[in-house]
């Protein structure tokens, strides 16, 4: 008994460390970060999403988040899966199916229910957010083939939701983003009509994982992570000569005739080069695409420093243009 002491300390001392050294690591990134987009909490969302420490990331991010007045929130299931359905007072005859992020490998609808029921509201429509499958106990096409039976059960219950089928759209940050995408892509070959894809610094190319970071990816989701975000989606390593269809959407060839999108990214953000080039390509393609990239901003910035006039011109930028196409 007398030794619990000591290792309590031991413990103590080894977490202690580990913040030290994020704070020292994250130090010279954090100059780089405009001030009003700094927070005392960057410093610990320095450290990697990895195979040993996924599960306790699962567990805290199954926390449910306020959605606020003026939305009704009711689960179903659909396809052996949970899903959210937020319906506001104010609500219109459209649909948006909301994907979560989490690097493939975390989060849920509960703990981005806030942003959710926030597009609810401000949109005035019915949102539907599901529970996916995630890796890597569940790999690839698992995720996806879960947003699809969402967006269908939307579709094949439009009545009794009250919505258009043909007024619904798909948006998503991060994992959500990439999601999105390859919802927007699998729609598009299914021939089934989407009014607009909103893809928040999406996570769209495994094959960033394999190249050089350039600096980018300090806070909240690094390099490290999105390797182990790849691999474990994938069920295999990421390599640069192929992955499945829709998996990785930035592999896409052809992006002709996807829905209107609204691309959205920060300067220090991992994704900002798959984005910008996906963003980019989809014009070239023919396809409508707003792109909206900011200076200084890092992942996630839209949700530690959601008061920032920056963040909130950047979360206004995807609801309007949601808005303009629903």
């Amino acid at each position: 008994m007398k030794a619990l002491p000591a290792v309590m300390g031991v413990g103590a001392g080894a977490a202690a460390a580990v913040v030290l050294r994020n704070y020292l690591s994250a130090r010279e990134a954090l100059a780089a970060v405009p001030a009003e987009l700094r927070s005392p909490l960057l410093p610990m969302l320095t450290a990697d999403t990895t195979e040993r420490n996924y599960r306790r990331s699962r567990r805290m991010m199954r926390v449910t988040t306020p959605t606020g007045a003026g939305v009704t929130v009711t689960r179903r299931q659909i396809a052996g899966r949970p899903v959210l359905v937020m319906t506001p007072t104010n609500r219109g005859p459209a649909g948006l199916l909301y994907i979560h992020g989490g690097g493939m490998v975390v989060g849920s609808p509960q703990s981005e229910g806030m942003g959710a029921a926030q597009l609810a509201r401000e949109l005035g429509v019915l949102v539907v957010s599901p529970d996916y499958r995630l890796a890597p106990e569940h790999p690839f096409p698992a995720g996806l083939d879960d947003c699809m039976s969402t967006l269908n059960w939307m579709r094949d219950n439009a009545d009794e939701l009250g919505i258009d089928p043909m007024r619904i759209s798909v948006t998503g940050s991060s994992a959500g983003g990439g999601l999105s995408a390859a919802v927007a892509q699998r729609a598009h070959d299914e021939g089934i009509t989407l009014r607009a894809q909103g893809l928040v610094y999406p996570m769209i190319d495994d094959r960033t994982a394999l190249r050089d970071a350039g600096g980018r990816g300090k806070f909240l989701w690094t390099p490290e992570s999105n390797r182990f975000g790849w691999t474990a989606y994938l069920g295999r390593p990421p390599r640069m000569s192929d992955a499945p269809e829709y998996a990785a959407p930035a592999r896409r060839e052809d992006l002709s005739g996807l829905a209107p999108a609204w691309v959205g990214v920060g300067g220090l953000d991992l994704f900002y080069d798959e984005s910008v080039d996906y963003a980019e390509r989809l014009r070239a393609a023919g396809v409508e695409c707003e792109l909206v990239a900011v200076p200084g901003m890092y992942h996630g910035a839209d949700g530690l420093a959601r008061k920032a006039p920056a963040m909130r011109a950047f979360r206004r930028g995807v609801t309007e243009f949601l808005r303009t196409h629903l």
